[in-house]
Formats: C-alpha cells, structure tokens, sequence
C-alpha cells in the first residue's frame, strides 16, 4: 500500500516514515501543502497523512484544495491539536479520520488499514477470491490455510489486484503503485512480476486461473470459472 506523508517537522516525518516502512508500507513523504497536493493529483495513493501546521499554507487548505479538484483518496489528519473544532473543521473538508499526536504506531497502522479498507469497499482485513486470501494487515497470502510465498513486489501485485478486484488494471498503475513514479523500470517489468505471481498462484491451487489479461489494457483479478481446473489443458511446445 501506497501512503502519501504531508509533515513539515523532519523528526516526526522521519518516525512516521520508520513506523510505516516497518509495517511493510512504502511512504512518500513531502513537508509543504502545495507539493502534497500537487502528488496527490499526479499519483495514485491508497491514503494520505495530513499535518495541520504547515510552513506554506494550513492543512485544513490543503484538504479543501484536494476536496475540491475531487481527489477522492482518503485522508487521516495527525494533529498535536485536540481541540474539538480543530476536529470538527477537518471532518467538515472530508477528513476520513483524525489521530491527534502523540500516537502509538500500532494505533497508527491499524487506523491506515482500517480506512483503506473500508474506501476499497471491504470492511475485513482479509479479501477471499477463489481459495486465496489475502491477508491486508499481516501481507501474507494463503490457499485454505496454507501459505503462498510471494516476493515483495508479488505481494503488492495481488494486493492491489485484490483490492480492486473485477477491475482492470493497466501496466503503468501497477508500474505506479510499485515505484511511485522513481526509478520506473520498463513496463514489460509487470508482464514478468505477473508471470510469475500467476505461475505461484497456479500451483498453489491446483492450475486455477485467476490473472486474467485483457488485451491491449492490463490485468483483471477474478474469481475463477468452476470448470477451469477440470478443462484439458494445451501442452506448449510439443
């Protein structure tokens, strides 16, 4: 998952970003309103924290600002102010959430998932589709009760497919979501993570198709046909 940290302290920027990267999710940090709002409209990202007390405009500005260019991703203010109208005010902008500092990680990490759960239409922290689950709070994925190993990169595949599953998703919002627009590799790089996460995801569930391509546009996460274990299967090169 894919969080955007608008903070101007670098202390607190830097122990919000060890707190995150500890709990498997890639942070984007920035310290003014305007570059935060400028990367919100440019990249996708599953949630956005918002500090109040910036040096070039309010936090309560810049949650209007991205309100009103209909940035829908959700928001969670961390503030050292815990004055209700403070409260009030952000909720009014559409915040989704507001943790007043100082805050305890494991409240933090739990309050992230939460919200991008329940924006992604799922209220769980695991998503079912077929036999595999994804667990979003503990990145583990398994097939009744056992676990699928993926690599880093495989996991935040399936999780993005899984998240917006029976959506089609293009190479460069996978491309997106795994870099974030630094140091992209090429896209062809997305055609090899899904090779292999299906190759995984095959095995795992008896030859069971659930990556399906969708010519000339991406990728699709779906439940698959019932019959798609039972059908004969082409030999390649033979």
């Amino acid at each position: 998952m894919r969080i955007l940290l608008v903070e101007d302290d670098p202390t607190t920027s830097k122990s919000i970003e060890l707190m995150l990267t500890h709990a498997n999710l890639n942070v984007y940090a920035t310290d003014l309103g305007e570059e935060g709002i400028d990367l919100a409209k440019l990249y996708d990202y599953d949630l956005i924290l918002l500090d109040l007390n910036l040096p070039d405009m309010n936090g309560h500005e810049v949650l209007r600002q991205l309100r009103v260019a209909r940035v829908g991703t959700p928001i969670l203010i961390l503030s050292g102010a815990d004055d209700t109208e403070s409260k009030i005010k952000g909720f009014g902008f559409g915040a989704d959430d507001y943790l007043t500092k100082p805050f305890h990680r494991e409240e933090l990490v739990a309050r992230i998932h939460a919200i991008i759960r329940r924006s992604k239409g799922h209220s769980q922290s695991i998503i079912h589709t077929g036999r595999v689950a994804v667990n979003l709070d503990a990145k583990t994925v398994e097939v009744e009760g056992k676990a699928v190993h993926l690599t880093g990169k495989e996991y935040q595949m399936l999780e993005l497919l899984s998240l917006r599953k029976g959506t089609t998703l293009t190479k460069e919002m996978f491309l997106n979501h795994l870099y974030g627009g630094m140091d992209e590799p090429e896209l062809k790089i997305i055609d090899v993570f899904i090779c292999k996460l299906r190759k995984k995801l095959s095995n795992a569930t008896d030859g069971a198709n659930y990556i399906e391509t969708v010519w000339g546009r991406g990728y699709v996460l779906r439940d698959p046909q019932k019959n798609s274990v039972d059908e004969p299967r082409i030999a390649v090169g033979a």
